[in-house]
């Protein structure tokens, strides 16, 4: 008998409390943006519909993990529930040395802060940096250099894995600047900057040996690992009858240490790790940034409910029936939005689809921040709250203070997980294909006032 294909009929879980999403009129949602000084971030939660600014830590947690919540040992050293976080993230990793931290960008903090300590100036090299990884960078007064694959900069055209590290180019910059000026290599799986798009294991297995020949650590920023492990499953012939907790092992064993926000794939709301695989220097000086800045050794960061959590979620969020949920749902709006006349990074990444913007809004003057003014005019005419990946986020100014163009600019639609059910998704295909029709209704946004960092989370900013 022929099996249907429950991966494009229903979500693999059931729901067992909700939470009412806010039901807005037109003028009320003008009045917010206006006192949010239109940037998404000002915006409280109670006056968004449908919330795409972040997969990070907005996902619902199961049954297994609320009752774990009642299991944690709350000791300050050798809780119990640090002992199970810590074997859930070595059997994975093969990391031996773990260290808790309350969210990804803390392990970036205590990582470049002592790599920088060791010798100021050098050039941290990835597939591609997220903002936190490179603001961390720059903060520590190193390079943060992207250098993914062409074909990551050819938007329309599909490639399978489009956040791969051009491996050419690596060869080039670790030969010019010499590996003694490149402290480390980051492969970002998924690569979020660029589309959410996967990387290949022959990829994370070419930057490994050549990190390795020139003596450079590579470590992977394992945010989504959980999905680029779905992606190579799906993607590369030999691994098509391999689970992802075994392509996931194979993933970190090329790399010596890893860090994860874990607000992502392993779908707790607060959390994440910093790993190292042998104890040198490096997790020596990490220990003590750790304790300084986050905590003890046993708990960094979290609480032992928190830890109780993140350990079962990082098994959780490898379940094949689930994984396959996730990918096909962002498919789904990613094909949907094609349909209505969007634009978009294609094929659709793992946990966001992005919408290309120069290409949406060709006409659009840059000066006037086209993907902000989107993410703008999609809570205006939905209540749909999502971020914008350009001109604000990189934040490049001149020496007079003048906004630089950015090479992208992108509206990014990150998808919480196990929140939104198939008739949320086809609510923003319909908001959407209305924008795609009225795009002269858009208008412009210029900044009012900005930080010099991170610019895109606390600007203020008005209607042109």
């Amino acid at each position: 008998m022929k099996e249907i294909n429950w991966k494009t009929k229903f979500e693999p879980f059931k729901i067992k409390m909700t939470e009412p999403v806010a039901v807005t009129t037109a003028a009320r949602r003008l009045r917010v943006l206006k006192k949010a000084c239109f940037n998404p971030f000002n915006i409280p939660a109670e006056n968004v519909t449908i919330d795409f600014l972040t997969d990070s830590g907005t996902g619902a947690m199961s049954h297994t993990q609320w009752g774990a919540l009642m299991t944690g040992d709350e000791s300050y050293a050798g809780a119990r529930s640090f002992y199970k976080l810590q074997n859930a993230v070595q059997s994975i990793t093969g990391c031996k040395y773990v260290l808790p931290v309350h969210q990804g960008r803390a392990a970036e903090r205590i990582l470049t802060g002592l790599i920088a300590a060791q010798k100021p100036g050098q050039t941290i090299v990835s597939n591609a940096h997220f903002d936190t990884t490179r603001a961390n960078v720059e903060a520590n007064r190193m390079e943060a250099l992207d250098i993914p694959v062409k074909e990551s900069y050819d938007f329309a055209k599909p490639a399978p894995f489009k956040g791969n590290i051009d491996i050419a180019k690596l060869k080039k910059i670790i030969k010019e600047k010499g590996a003694a000026d490149i402290p480390l290599v980051i492969m970002t799986v998924t690569n979020n900057t660029m589309g959410g798009q996967p990387v290949s294991m022959a990829n994370i297995r070419e930057a490994a040996a050549v990190c390795r020949a020139a003596g450079i650590p590579m470590f992977l920023d394992c945010a989504r690992f959980a999905e680029n492990a779905c992606f190579i499953k799906q993607r590369e012939k030999e691994y098509a009858k391999i689970s992802p907790l075994e392509i996931a092992r194979e993933m970190f064993s090329y790399a010596q240490g890893c860090w994860m926000s874990s607000k992502k794939d392993a779908l707790v709301n607060m959390g994440g790790f910093l790993a190292f695989k042998r104890d040198g220097a490096w997790a020596q000086k990490a220990r003590e940034a750790l304790i300084l800045g986050e905590g003890f050794l046993n708990y960094g960061g979290m609480s032992g409910r928190d830890m109780e959590a993140l350990a079962a979620g990082l098994m959780e969020g490898l379940d094949e029936n689930y994984l396959a949920y996730r990918l096909e749902s962002t498919r789904y709006l990613g094909e949907g939005l094609l349909a209505a006349g969007v634009p978009i990074i294609n094929p659709p990444g793992g946990h966001a689809v992005y919408i290309d913007v120069k290409k949406f809004l060709p006409d659009f003057k840059q000066a006037r921040f086209p993907a902000q003014s989107l993410v703008c005019h999609m809570y205006k005419t939905g209540g749909i709250r999502a971020v914008e990946i350009g001109m604000l986020m990189f934040g490049r100014r001149d020496a007079k203070g003048n906004w630089m163009p950015a090479d992208i600019e992108l509206v990014r639609l990150a998808i919480p997980r196990r929140v939104y059910t198939k008739s949320h998704l086809d609510y923003v295909i319909e908001v959407m294909a209305h924008i795609a029709k009225n795009k002269k209704e858009i208008k412009g946004v210029k900044v009012v006032w900005a930080p010099q960092s991170l610019a895109h989370f606390s600007a203020k900013l008005a209607e042109v």
